[in-house]
Parts: structure tokens; sequence; C-alpha cells
């Protein structure tokens, strides 16, 4: 396992962090439960192998993530660092302290080593600035009484914006999305690094887009990988300004598969690394031939998000992502996923979607071939 330095902290951490949002489940009396006969030997099999930055938070698995870290952790405290976050869920300092609590309880632990101030952005940071008894206070008190013992936050806010949080000097570290599919984030990384904070990458796969194989993707180097997956870790862990790539693994050979990638020197070359860039820049160019999802379309009577299945399509389109893109929208058909749209078979031809389209693309005839590959 490689190493890195974690910023100003000091702290030495495995470039591969284990993300505990995907344990394994299963019922148990009708409910839905982690499996510790399977999670726990996961998490541990995990440490064994040098991976010592682990991340859970409040509401993952069923809000059971915490427990199953803190099951795992026994016999291992004092050699890896475990994370959860703090989701905000009002302006109180009270209770921001009560949630921090209910974590080191579910952990079973005196204190927690990268506590996250969860899927904050700019507004709200700005406003708790504000508060003379709110998080930020409350934030403080709990690293002078040795509760925390770093000050950390996850980010979901524009790119432009990370910068004003990273400046306000009160944050160790940050977890950020950052892969081959969405390099939004790319100069925040530099940044952040420069001024000694750790940077944790969340999504090096994308939401498990990268997971699904691709010929494409795999062909971004003449030395094609051995999946979509390992070209996706290579990416992320090629980049200097990253200190951990976090990976949300469900089994042991998904942990075995990442650690052996992770434990590897030299990722890319920097020719390498530039060809893989300019390659997708090329992609996404032909991706916005497709939809630039600027949303103009959007309020289809039909209630059809045409920009979310025009994602979709160009996922299996341009990225050759097929599998993936077929899953998604079998899922969203049955009305699971964070993003409700009725199906592209909706549509009634009404005509409003391609009057909007600055593009002038043939929204409706794109609508019928989405629905007809991605249920073929």
């Amino acid at each position: 396992m490689q190493y890195s330095t974690f910023g100003n902290t000091g702290v030495k951490v495995s470039k591969l962090g284990f993300g505990a949002m995907r344990l394994p489940m299963h019922q148990v009396d009708g409910k839905n439960m982690v499996n510790d006969e399977l999670a726990i030997p996961l998490m541990r099999r995990a440490f064994d192998l040098g991976v010592n930055y682990i991340d859970s938070a409040p509401y993952y698995n069923d809000k059971q993530s915490e427990i199953a870290v803190g099951k795992a952790i026994k016999g291992y405290r004092d050699k890896v660092y475990i994370t959860t976050k703090n989701p905000i869920e009002n302006d109180s300092g009270a209770d921001w302290t009560k949630r921090l609590e209910s974590s080191l309880k579910q952990m079973d632990t005196d204190y927690i080593d990268f506590y996250h101030f969860w899927g904050i952005g700019q507004k709200g940071f700005k406003h708790w600035e504000t508060l003379t008894d709110g998080p930020l206070q409350a934030a403080q008190k709990a690293l002078d009484e040795g509760l925390i013992k770093f000050l950390s936050f996850s980010y979901h806010d524009s790119a432009e914006n990370l910068k004003y949080i990273a400046d306000s000097g009160r944050f160790s570290s940050c977890l950020i999305q950052y892969n081959l599919l969405d390099r939004s984030n790319e100069e925040n990384l530099a940044y952040m690094k420069e001024k000694g904070m750790g940077v944790v990458v969340m999504g090096p796969v994308a939401g498990g887009r990268l997971g699904a194989p691709s010929e494409v993707i795999r062909g971004l180097l003449k030395d094609k990988p051995a999946s979509t997956a390992e070209m996706a870790l290579r990416f992320v862990l090629a980049n200097d300004n990253v200190h951990i790539c976090l990976s949300g693994m469900e089994n042991i050979a998904m942990l075995e598969e990442n650690v052996k990638i992770a434990s590897k020197t030299g990722h890319l070359t920097a020719d390498e690394l530039t060809q893989v860039k300019s390659m997708m820049e090329e992609n996404k160019k032909l991706a916005e031939l497709y939809c630039t999802a600027c949303d103009y379309c959007k309020l289809c009577p039909a209630n059809i998000n045409i920009p979310h299945l025009f994602g979709m399509m160009n996922t299996h389109k341009v990225y050759g992502l097929t599998e993936h893109a077929k899953k998604a929208y079998a899922e969203m058909m049955r009305g699971e996923g964070w993003t409700k749209s009725a199906d592209a078979a909706q549509c009634t031809e009404c005509g409003e979607c391609e009057k909007k389209c600055p593009q002038k693309l043939p929204v409706m005839a794109q609508l019928k071939e989405t629905h007809k590959i991605l249920t073929n």
C-alpha cells in the first residue's frame, strides 16, 4: 500500500480509503440490516491490507454504517483513522453536538479522527459564520475537548464556491468529487493541497458508472487496463494533489483488486495523463452534440426529465457505458434513484421541447431512440 502525508495534519494515510456506504446487507425479520458476518471481515481485511482510512456517515446503510464500523475497528483503533459526518440540520450548536455525541456512541469510540461538516456549500457556510452559538462554535469546542481530532468538510456545491470555505482556515481536510467524467474540481484539488489541507476524492468511479465495462474508457491507454474501474482509479491516483482515493467496496474481490491498484506507483506518466485528459475533452464535446444539459426543455408536460435521460444516453453512446445506462434507466422506470422522470416512451410529441432547444435538436426523435436502446 502507498501512503502520503495528509496535508498539514502530520498523519500518514493510505492512498486508498474505505468508503463504508455500500456494506453488505441482508434481511432480518423483514428489515434491511448490515450483514456483520460479511461486512466486519471485509473492513478488517482492508485494515490488514494496509488501508488505514475509513469513511462513514449517520445515514449510510439504512443508518447502520457507523455501528458496523465501530464493531470492525475493535482491536484496530490505534491503526486506523475513522471519519463520519454531521448533517447540520439546523443552526443550533447544541444540536450539532448532540449529533456528534450520537456518532461517538454509534461507533463506540471516545473520539473521531476526521469529522466532516456534511455536504456543505458556500451560502450555508457564510450564514454559520454570522452565528454566535452555531455549528462552527460547537465544532471548535469539540476540537478543544478532543472529541474530534481534525475538522473536515464534504462538498457538493459549485466548483467556483469552494475556495471561500477553504480560505476560512477552519478545516484540515476536504472530501470532494473528482473522476474521469467530472473534472470540474481539478483546480480546487491543487488549491487545497497548496493550503496544506488533506484532499480526499469521493466518487472515483462516478457513482458506479465507471465500474461498468467500457472499451472506450479502457482504450484511453495503449496498454489497456484490466477494467474500466482500474482506469478510473489509476486516473485519480495519478493526480499528485490527491492524498486519498475513497472507494465504496462491497466485497473482498473488489477490495483486493483496488488494493492491488493502489499499491502500485507511477499510475500514469505525464504524457499519458495529458493524453487521457485530451481524449476525455473530445468525448465531452461529442456528448454536447447530443445534449448540453442547458435545461431549457425542462417542465415537459409529460414529466420527462429530458436532460437526465439524454445524460444516460451519453453514458451509452459517447462513453460506451451501456450496461450502466440500461441499469439506470430501468431503475428510473421503477421510480428508484434520486432524479425522478417519466420514461421516454411517455412523450406525447407536443413539440414544446424542440421549440425551446437552443441547439435545435430533434428531441422527440432522440427520446424514441433513447427508450428503444436503453430498454433492449
